[in-house]
Order: structure tokens, then sequence, then C-alpha cells
């Protein structure tokens, strides 16, 4: 699926680049180096894999939990365009004076679902695959003894699932249970290998994997508003280069692959 939606993006990518800009040019010193949350790897790998083929302009990504590519970019790594998974982190590198806030956008939307192994060994979930949680509070049940989450301390995913299990009561009585993971994707993972009961995860994540399936979705309206905002670096010497992806990143036909990866738009925006 990859190869085609690469192979759909050709004709659209190859309109957004500069017109007289000579292919070899735009590729000349090192590539863009865009610093991304880890729930977003997938997704840009395949868009930047196209936005490279037919623009010339080479693209590298570094992706990571989002607290810790604030950190990076804070002690001087030479970031071009920093996604985040959160408002919080893209506001500290802002409030240390390294954003080009006149770039900043909010670029895309997610949703906690809570998942479990495809074949736990043993658990407190139906062996129905089509079952689903009556609530979250079914985690109290024993059979929940482990449950992965990204650090609550600092890792968005991780910080999003504390604060939804704490507007519904129940952080206090789980938090002995709780296995925090390095970043979105490592909580995947944790859940992947069986070496957990649950995990609550983004629904993009899991909806990447075979190895976990949803049980319970977090209404929208009753979640914490995860928000994507991007925007490039005062470390960045390629402003109209970076200006040029982000700008494509916002475009209609990033925005099939994003959809398709199951991120939706930010409110006010189809």
């Amino acid at each position: 699926m990859v190869r085609s939606i690469s192979i759909l993006l050709a004709a659209s990518v190859a309109a957004c680049a500069p017109s007289g800009e000579s292919r070899g040019s735009v590729s000349d010193g090192r590539p863009l180096l865009v610093s991304a949350a880890a729930s977003l790897a997938e997704v840009l790998e395949t868009l930047t894999a196209a936005y490279e083929q037919d623009t010339g302009t080479r693209v590298e990504l570094n992706t990571a939990a989002s607290s810790a590519l604030a950190l990076q970019i804070i002690a001087g790594a030479p970031v071009d365009l920093f996604i985040s998974a959160d408002l919080f982190q893209m506001d500290r590198v802002e409030d240390e004076g390294l954003l080009r806030t006149q770039t900043r956008v909010d670029l895309l939307r997610n949703q906690l679902v809570i998942v479990v192994p495809v074949m736990p060994a043993e658990s407190a979930v139906p062996a129905d695959p089509a079952a689903m949680l009556a609530s979250p509070a079914t985690m109290l049940n024993p059979g929940f003894q482990r449950i992965a989450i990204g650090d609550p301390d600092g890792v968005p995913v991780g910080v999003y699932a504390r604060s939804y299990l704490e507007s519904v009561g129940l952080w206090d009585a789980l938090r002995g249970r709780i296995v925090p993971t390095r970043n979105a994707r490592a909580t995947l993972a944790t859940v992947e290998s069986g070496a957990v009961d649950a995990g609550i995860v983004y629904r993009t994540d899991a909806a990447s994997s075979d190895g976990v399936r949803v049980v319970f979705e977090v209404p929208v309206a009753d979640g914490p508003a995860i928000v994507y905002p991007a925007a490039l670096t005062t470390q960045t010497e390629k402003v109209e280069a970076a200006e040029r992806l982000l700008a494509h990143l916002q475009s209609p036909d990033a925005r099939v692959v994003f959809t398709q990866a199951g991120f939706v738009a930010p409110e006010g925006q189809s």
C-alpha cells in the first residue's frame, strides 16, 4: 500500500516544486532534517519518500518522543522542521526562542484507544475478537495487572493517557499497574509482545499493527485534545525548502495519506 500511495503522490508533489529550480540544486548540501513524533514515523516515511523523488529535496526523518525531540532542539540540534505530538513540547521550544513562530500550524489530530495483544496468554478481555470493553473501568479487573502507556511525566501519548484516566477517576487506582515506555511506538510494541495485558495508544498506531486489537475507543469529546503542531526552527538555514515541505504536508494530497493512516484534520479544517 505504501508503494501505491507513493506513486499516487508523484504527480501532485511534482507540481509543488518551484519553477526554474533544478533537481540537482535542490538536493545539494545536507538534507532537510525533520524531527517528528514517533507516532508519525510510518506516514511521514511515505510522504517524504514521494516528496524526495519528485522535488529532488532530500529529507531525513528523526522520529522519537516529542519530549526528547524538544530537548534535542533546545540543546542545539540542527533541525529544520519540528512536528510534535502535543502543544506543550512545541511551546517549550517556542519559549526558548527557537521557533519561526509565523510558520507554526496545527497539522493533525489523533485519538486514544485501549488495545490488548491479539493472543494474550491470560486476559480479562473476552475471547471474542469483536468484543469491546464496556468502559475503561474494566481495567480495574484483576486480569489487567500490567498496562503500558508512554511515560506519563513527559511523553505526549503518556501525558494524554494519564490525563484521560484522571478525568474518569481511574488514575489513582491504576497507577501501580502502569508500565511506562519511551514513546508511542514503544508502547505499541510492548503490547504486541504480550509483556502487558493492555495499553493505551493512538488510534493510528493501533491501525498500523496486526499484533493488537482495539477494545475501547476513547470518545473524542471525552478525551484530551490530541493536536500535532508543526513549525520551522530558527536553526534552519533552508527556510524556503522547509516551508515548501510544510506546505506540502498541509496539501489535499498529503491530507489523503494522513487520513488513510487514521489521522484527522484539526478543528476548522476539512
